[in-house]
């Protein structure tokens, strides 16, 4: 469910007004495989372009999320990146959980949709769960 309109992006923007309750959105890096029967918002332009935690910041301010997954390699292979996805998950009240990568890249072929960031850190991705804004 939307919280407000702050996305340019005319897909996303209806991508986060389509979603609803438990519905689920991927926020990825560049180098992460998009099932094909998931919706692909691809907002690459380049290397690092745009951050894949710009993207989260968008996303975030637009959408009621209530659960979070995330690869447990980042840990060891992005410590840094980490610490900023969790940082802004729980400001907003949300606790991740953590899975295999394997079991991250399955778990996102139920996704509503995959929104492609430009970022080359590796595993900077997240699969958020729609919550409500009531």
């Amino acid at each position: 469910m939307r919280r407000n309109d702050a996305t340019l992006n005319a897909q996303l923007s209806r991508v986060i007004s389509e979603m609803g309750h438990t519905d689920q959105l991927v926020v990825t890096d560049a180098g992460l495989p998009i099932p094909g029967e998931v919706e692909r918002v691809d907002l690459a332009v380049r290397a690092n372009l745009p951050r894949f935690l710009d993207v989260l910041d968008t996303v975030l301010e637009e959408l009621a999320v209530e659960g979070a997954v995330i690869s447990e390699e980042i840990k060891q292979h992005s410590p840094e990146m980490l610490e900023e996805l969790t940082a802004r998950l729980s400001a907003r009240g949300v606790t991740a959980t953590f899975v295999p990568h394997v079991d991250f890249k399955a778990a996102t072929t139920g996704a509503r949709a995959a929104v492609r960031s430009g970022e080359f850190t590796p595993y900077a991705n997240v699969l958020l769960t729609a919550g409500v804004v009531y």
